[in-house]
């Protein structure tokens, strides 16, 4: 009977060693037929491998002066369903990371979510004291891992032409989309092993990362900031919209700056609009006005439709298409040859000079120097600007196109229609990197676009526009400049000619014997009324003074 005391020792022993039995054979099942089962997700829950930040490439300019730079940050990641205390670790981690208590409490109450970004590529100093109060408070669920950060040194330096990578460095504009998959690296690995609490017990490198190359661009930090300073003086100055320039070596088509103002802070592209962030030079065209009158006197020179020396009789005003064709200030008839018709910018006498090219092959010319296609610079986006088909054209066409209006073109393309002429007649492609790692960039492409004869007469005609009285505010004491002005009138609204808007432009190499230096200044707007010649030449020539001594080019 159970009330025997020897009964129920014994019964009682009996229950102990079947709970016994009954948890060893348990355990021989969870260590034998399920333990592969089991290890996997206990594997699946306590190790990860997560990729680790591979640095990306430094940009440089030309001196090696650090233009785009990778820095150390750290990134703030939670997992809410390992998070004992959501409001503790929110109030405990706002004022750190400078996110509402309120926002991140509903961030880490989110049991649905087993990964979510608390703050991204924060100070490492930041990612310091986190780790402080996850230990000091006993936090789980919450952890910090390595990142780099992009960050421009000198600010507002080049920004349009540099331009930014988004939140997981992947190159979004300008030089860092254009060379992303060269500055981009190879990531490397890590095995986190963390506690069931989210805390992490131990980190272990699988494979270190390949860092992506170096850049070194064509642009010289000092002549981008030069041309900066005197672009924004300008248009402080003129109350102008804005102003572009682009300086390079003509003979070897190598960008020194490449300038839009207003600039803007690159550390703050994310914020920018696309219109702020554009790099106007390259991908913005506009009507060129009197810059473009060089590009109709080389198709009359090769076409032989002029001859140096010739004279043209120029009225005070032409008829055609309906409208009538006036120079830019009063004169009485006269003849002119073409030196002179670049010198006083006559309309009237770059359209003759046109008419006797024709116009299928004064299209054919502007084709041949390239406008209407992209340079092909190593910039992306580039524009092509828009060159009307000779069927298209209308009877006034051949009134317009002369002058530079009815067709659309880029600084760029100006700057490097210029180039062939104070290169002998050979253009050369533009340029905007110099060295990738180890590596200088092979030659440019070259393409003759007139003859040397051509380009030096051209040359002899445009050192009179500077020398002569066309534009005395370009002249660099000691220098032989050869140059042109520019003023354009901007279309309105309602798709007619402006009198209230214009541009106004210079163009010009030097020495002009012997062309290291090229020059083109944009001016958008200027207000009071200025052209070319009282707007962007005396900007041409700050720039152009500080470049030449910077370089080292003598007279």
């Amino acid at each position: 009977m159970l009330g025997d005391p020897d009964r129920r020792i014994r019964w009682t022993l009996l229950l102990f060693v079947a709970v016994f039995l009954a948890i060893a054979g348990r355990a021989a099942f969870l260590q034998t037929v399920n333990a592969q089962e089991l290890s996997r997700h206990v594997d699946l829950r306590h190790v990860e491998e997560i990729d680790t930040p591979a640095h990306r490439g430094t940009i440089f300019d030309r001196n090696g002066n650090e233009l785009a730079v990778g820095v150390e940050a750290k990134t703030i990641i939670a997992d809410p369903k390992l998070i004992a205390d959501p409001l503790k670790a929110a109030d405990a981690l706002a004022p750190i990371i400078k996110v509402d208590a309120k926002t991140l409490f509903a961030e880490l109450s989110n049991k649905d979510s087993g990964f979510v970004y608390l703050a991204r590529k924060v100070d490492p100093g930041v990612g310091a004291q986190v780790d402080q109060v996850v230990k000091n408070k006993h936090l789980t669920g919450i952890e910090t891992r390595p990142e780099e950060k992009r960050v421009y040194p000198q600010n507002q330096l080049a920004a349009q032409v540099i331009g930014y990578v988004g939140t997981d460095n992947e190159g979004l504009a300008g030089m860092e989309l254009q060379l992303n998959g060269v500055l981009t690296g190879k990531p490397g690995k890590q095995r986190v092993i963390t506690a069931g609490d989210g805390s992490q017990i131990e980190t272990v490198s699988l494979q270190d990362g390949v860092p992506g190359a170096d850049v070194w661009l064509t642009i010289d930090d000092s002549i981008q900031y030069e041309t900066e300073k005197v672009l924004t003086d300008t248009v402080k100055q003129w109350k102008a919209k804005g102003a572009e320039a682009v300086v390079m070596n003509p003979r070897t088509g190598e960008i020194y700056a490449m300038a839009s103002v207003p600039t803007v802070d690159a550390n703050q592209f994310p914020s920018l609009t696309d219109e702020q962030r554009r790099n106007r030079p390259v991908v913005d065209s506009y009507e060129p006005g009197s810059i473009f009158k060089a590009v109709t006197a080389t198709a009359a020179l090769e076409e032989h439709t002029y001859i140096p020396g010739q004279t043209l009789y120029l009225p005070t005003s032409l008829e055609m298409g309906g409208y009538t064709i006036q120079d830019a200030f009063s004169r009485g008839p006269v003849n002119w040859d073409m030196g002179q018709i670049l010198i006083h910018s006559s309309n009237i006498g770059a359209v003759k000079i046109g008419m006797s090219v024709g116009a299928q092959k004064l299209n054919d010319w502007i084709r041949k120097f390239g406008f209407g296609a992209p340079t092909g610079i190593d910039f992306p986006g580039e524009a092509a600007g828009i060159v009307v088909p000779v069927d298209r054209w209308s009877a006034s066409t051949i009134g317009n196109v002369p002058i530079g209006q009815g067709i659309s073109v880029t600084p760029l393309q100006m700057a490097v229609a210029y180039s062939a002429i104070a290169n002998g007649g050979v253009e050369v492609r533009p340029s905007l990197v110099r060295r990738t790692g180890g590596n200088y960039a092979p030659a440019p492409a070259r393409k003759p676009v007139m003859s040397a004869a051509t380009a030096s007469q051209l040359t002899s005609y445009l050192v009179g526009v500077v020398a002569d009285g066309g534009a005395p505010a370009a002249r660099i004491d000691g220098y032989s400049i050869a140059g042109k002005t520019g003023t354009a009138q901007m279309i309105d609204p309602d798709g007619r000619y402006s009198n209230q808007n214009y541009i106004g432009s210079f163009v010009g190499f030097v020495p002009s014997g012997d062309p290291k230096l090229l020059v083109l200044v944009k001016v958008d707007e200027p207000h009071p009324f200025g052209g070319g010649m009282t707007v962007a030449a005396p900007a041409f020539q700050k720039i152009t003074q500080f470049a030449l001594q910077k370089l080292g080019i003598s007279p």
